[in-house]
């Protein structure tokens, strides 16, 4: 049997399938129904009115929309953050601007490893032939 500390209140519990103890996954749920509750009524709502009339933190209202709990299509003007620059995004984790800077970096962190790779395979190929000639040298 699996024991480990619930994040959410610090308590010990088995550890499942699930990584918060049973007593938060009732009051998740719970907070779950209020914002699914709120969401039928102002459809209109965004994150930081749900937020504040439900009592529900915008970073477990945002868990909920990634797990797909709850949906964008029926809450037209729901969004939540970037987690690379913050502005306000409706799908993934990180906004389009942040993913082609991601990419460019990757592709030229990609290139100067390449670069590097082929100045040392010229300086040991230059160290290589200069050592031949240095034996030739000595006789």
């Amino acid at each position: 049997m699996n024991l480990d500390n619930c994040p959410r209140c610090g308590k010990l519990f088995a550890k499942n399938f699930r990584d918060v103890c049973p007593v938060c996954i009732r009051e998740i749920d719970n907070e779950y129904q209020i914002c699914a509750d709120y969401l039928r009524k102002y459809k209109g709502a965004i994150i930081s009115e749900l937020s504040d009339q439900t009592g529900v933190s915008i970073k477990q209202i945002t868990k909920f929309i990634r797990e797909g709990r709850i949906s964008m299509v029926n809450a037209p003007n729901m969004s939540y953050a970037c987690e690379s620059c913050g502005i306000p995004i409706r799908e993934s984790h990180i906004c389009e601007t942040c993913r082609l800077r991601l990419l460019k970096d990757k592709t030229q962190m990609l290139q100067n490893a390449a670069k590097k790779v082929e100045e040392a395979e010229k300086l040991t190929a230059t160290k290589a032939a200069y050592k031949g000639l240095s034996g030739y040298k000595d006789r």
